[in-house]
C-alpha cells in the first residue's frame, strides 16, 4: 500500500507587475521527470517538469488560454478548481463530466474568461489520482487600479500544502524526521500575504506559525470579513488568503501543517514544517516551533470555521439566495456492497454514496450527450432526498448496499438551491469537503447530528454566510448551502477526498440553457478531445 508525507512548498514570492493584457496565454506540456524530494527520487507526471506545476497568474476580467499537451501514456484532464466557467463548461475540465480526456499525443486547448472573482484558486488533474503530482497556483489579481479591501501587503507568498507519496512507511517515517521544509525570509515591520492551498489528496490540515496570529482575508477566491486567529483549518481543494505581520522579535519561527481527522481512523499524524526567518537572524539561531493542534482537535476547527463571514459589503455584496426552489437533502457517506472477485473483503467492496447512490462514471462526457442529445448516457432522476430515510449519524441500517448508476438532477436557468449535506455514520462518520464545479456558494448553516427541517432553518445566516466553493460536512453532522443555478452546463459535485471520489461519492447537476445565447453553453470548440 502507497504511504505518503506532507510537505509545505513556497511557490512564488514577490508577484512582478503585470502587464495590462487582456489574454493571457499558457502552455503546459505534461510530462514524466524524475523528481526528489525528502531523500527518495522517482518518475512523475508533470506539467512542465515541475512538482507543483507552474502559477497561472491573471486578472479579473481576462480571458485565459492553456494549451495542454499531452506527453504521457496516461490519459489527462485539467480542471481549474473555482473558476465559475460561465458558460464555459467545456474549459472545467473533469473528465468524463464536461469532455473526453486528453489522449496520449493529443492537445487541447482550454478557453475561459475569469468573470467577478479574485483571489487564490488551485488547478489540477481531474482524472484518476494524477492531481497527487500534477497541480498548481492560480493566482487572480484584482483588475488594474482595484485595490484590495485590506491594506496592501508588502509582498505576497503562494505556500501549497501537498502531498509526497512513496511505498516504504518506515522511511516515510525516517525521512520526516531528518527533512526541513522551505525558508521564507521576512523583514520585521513588514507584512506578508500568504496564499494557502491544500493539494493534498486526502487530508484536511491546521495550518499555524509559531508565535503570530494570522489575519484572514479571503477563502476560495471571495472576500471575508477580517479577522485574526492561531489556527486556520484547511481542506483539500481549498484556499485561503491569510495576512501575516513580521511584529516578533528576530528569529526563526516554524510554520507547521498537520492533519485535522475528528473521525475514528487512523492518519499519518507527521507535521510537515517551514521556516518564517527574520532578516539579520542567525542561521544557528534556534528555531520557536509550533505545536500542532491534536488531530481531532474540532473545537479549534470550529473556532476558525465559525469566524468566517462574507465581507457583504457594497461593492462585494452577499447575494444569499433568500427564496429556495429545490429543498434538497444529500446524504453522502459509506457503504458497502457485493463484489465476487474482491478476495481481500470477502466477496464485498467499501464504497461511497449520495443518496445511496454510487456515481458509476459513463465513457461519454455527460456535457457531450447533454448538448448533442446523445441517449443513454445519463439519467435525470437523481433523487433529490434519501430514498430510504434512517437515523444518519445513529446506528448504520442493516442494509449497507448502494444503488449505482449515472444520475444527474436537473435545473431550469436560474433556478435557486439549497442543499443540505448530512454525512452518515455506516462504516465511521467523517468530515467530507465537498466541491460544487460551475458556482460558488452559501454556507447559510451548520450543525452536529440529524439535520432538522423544521427548527435547523431558524438559524440559518442568509446575511452574511462565507462563500465557497468547496466546503467541509462535519463529521456526524450537516452543512447547508445555498447557490443560484445562473450557469448553464453539466456540473459535478463531488467529494475532495480522492478516495471517496473514487468510491463513488460524487453527483451532478444538469442546468439547463435559459432564454437566448447568453444565458445558453457556448458551442463546443473544435479541438474537443474525442473519447
Amino acid at each position: 500500500m502507497e504511504s505518503w508525507i506532507r510537505v509545505l512548498i513556497l511557490v512564488a514570492c514577490l508577484f512582478p507587475a503585470l502587464v495590462e493584457c487582456r489574454v493571457r496565454h499558457y502552455k503546459f506540456n505534461v510530462v514524466m521527470r524524475n523528481t526528489s524530494r525528502l531523500c527518495s527520487t522517482k518518475s512523475i507526471v508533470t506539467v512542465n517538469g515541475r512538482f507543483p506545476g507552474p502559477t497561472l497568474t491573471a486578472r479579473e476580467g481576462d480571458t485565459v488560454l492553456v494549451k495542454v499537451v499531452n506527453h504521457v501514456k496516461y490519459n489527462v484532464s485539467i480542471h481549474w478548481h473555482g473558476i465559475r466557467q460561465l458558460r464555459t463548461g467545456w474549459a472545467d475540465g473533469p473528465a468524463y463530466i464536461t469532455q473526453c480526456p486528453i489522449q496520449p499525443s493529443q492537445s487541447y486547448v482550454y478557453n475561459f474568461t475569469i468573470t467577478g472573482q479574485r483571489g487564490t484558486l488551485l488547478w489540477h488533474a481531474h482524472i484518476l489520482w494524477l492531481r497527487a503530482t500534477v497541480h498548481g497556483a492560480l493566482v487572480i489579481l484584482p483588475k488594474r487600479g482595484v485595490p484590495y479591501p485590506f491594506p496592501k501587503p508588502h509582498s505576497e507568498v503562494v505556500v501549497i500544502l501537498a502531498e509526497w507519496w512513496k511505498s516504504d512507511t518506515e522511511a516515510v517515517i525516517n525521512e520526516a524526521l531528518k527533512s526541513a521544509g522551505f525558508t521564507l525570509s521576512v523583514q520585521r515591520g513588514k507584512t506578508y500575504l500568504l496564499r494557502l492551498i491544500n493539494a493534498a489528496l486526502n487530508e484536511e490540515l491546521f495550518f499555524k506559525i509559531a508565535g503570530h496570529k494570522l489575519t484572514v482575508v479571503e477563502v476560495d477566491a471571495t472576500y471575508v470579513k477580517p479577522f485574526k486567529i492561531d489556527t486556520i483549518v484547511i481542506a483539500p481543494g481549498q484556499t485561503t488568503n491569510v495576512i501575516v505581520s513580521a511584529d516578533q522579535n528576530s528569529g526563526k519561527y516554524a510554520l507547521s501543517a498537520s492533519p485535522f481527522m475528528d473521525a475514528p481512523i487512523t492518519v499519518d499524524n507527521v507535521t510537515a514544517t517551514a521556516t518564517l526567518h527574520y532578516s539579520g537572524t542567525l542561521s544557528s539561531s534556534p528555531t520557536t516551533f509550533a505545536t500542532p493542534p491534536p488531530k481531532n482537535a474540532t473545537a479549534i476547527a470550529n473556532n476558525f470555521i465559525d469566524s468566517l463571514k462574507s465581507l457583504n459589503s457594497k461593492k462585494y455584496p452577499a447575494q444569499v439566495p433568500i427564496k429556495v426552489d429545490h429543498s434538497l437533502l444529500f446524504a453522502v457517506g459509506l457503504g458497502v456492497n457485493p463484489c465476487p472477485s474482491c478476495k481481500a473483503g470477502n466477496g464485498s467492496r467499501v464504497v461511497a454514496s449520495v443518496n445511496n447512490v454510487t456515481f458509476v462514471m459513463p465513457t461519454t462526457a455527460l456535457l457531450q450527450a447533454h448538448i448533442f442529445k446523445i441517449k443513454g448516457v445519463f439519467t435525470t432522476d437523481f433523487p433529490g432526498n434519501p430514498p430510504n430515510p434512517f437515523n444518519y449519524t445513529g446506528a448504520a441500517p442493516t442494509n449497507l448496499s448502494t444503488k449505482n448508476g449515472t444520475k444527474v438532477y436537473r435545473l431550469a436557468y436560474n433556478d435557486t438551491v439549497q442543499v443540505v449535506l448530512q454525512d452518515t455514520g455506516i462504516i465511521a462518520p467523517e468530515n467530507h469537503p465537498v466541491h460544487l464545479h460551475g458556482f460558488n456558494f452559501f454556507a447559510v448553516g451548520k450543525g452536529l447530528g440529524n439535520y432538522n427541517a423544521k427548527n435547523d432553518p431558524k438559524k440559518f445566516n442568509l446575511v452574511d454566510p462565507v462563500e465557497r466553493n468547496t466546503i467541509g460536512v462535519p463529521s456526524g453532522g450537516w452543512i447547508a448551502i445555498r447557490f443560484r443555478g445562473d450557469n448553464p452546463g453539466v456540473w459535478f459535485l463531488h467529494c475532495h477526498l480522492e478516495v471517496h471520489t473514487t468510491w463513488g461519492l460524487k453527483m451532478a447537476f444538469l442546468v439547463d440553457n435559459g432564454k437566448g445565447p447568453k444565458e445558453s453553453v457556448l458551442p463546443p470548440p473544435k479541438d474537443l478531445p474525442k473519447c
